[in-house]
């Protein structure tokens, strides 16, 4: 499967990002050690969208706190950066694809990433990996 997070990311260049006890939804938390994952820069930590292709070198559950009802499932993960974006693709970009339906990958990362705008780690379809893929030479 091909994942993508947005978080806070404090040097967009690095070789190497972690991420503690990340938000999973639509997925997320099948994320594992050998996937393709691209990160997202927080726009809400002052980030810019996307900015890296990378693949994932360890992923780790975080246990679930016991006598709490409703929890959303938190991963961390560390993810070695193989590729950085060349073009700009944010919540800017992306927000004028909102027609839940129509089956487009801009749209499905809008749903996915600013439709409710907490950080995330996110599972995405093949055709979204494949429109994110355009923005690495």
């Amino acid at each position: 499967m091909i994942f993508a997070i947005k978080a806070e990311v404090r040097d967009a260049k690095a070789k190497t990002f972690a991420f503690a006890a990340q938000k999973t939804m639509y997925g997320g938390k099948h994320i594992a050690a050998g996937d393709t994952a691209f990160v997202f820069a927080s726009e809400n930590e002052g980030g810019v969208g996307l900015i890296a292709h990378g693949v994932v070198t360890s992923a780790e559950a975080i246990p679930k706190k016991r006598g709490v009802e409703r929890q959303t499932p938190r991963v961390s993960v560390a993810i070695r950066r193989t590729k950085l974006a060349t073009r700009p693709l944010g919540r800017r970009e992306l927000k004028p694809f909102s027609d839940w339906k129509d089956g487009r990958p801009e749209t499905e990362l809008n749903f996915k990433f600013y439709r409710q705008a907490t950080n995330k780690i996110v599972g995405i379809s093949d055709g979204a990996a494949a429109f994110l893929e355009q923005f690495f030479s």
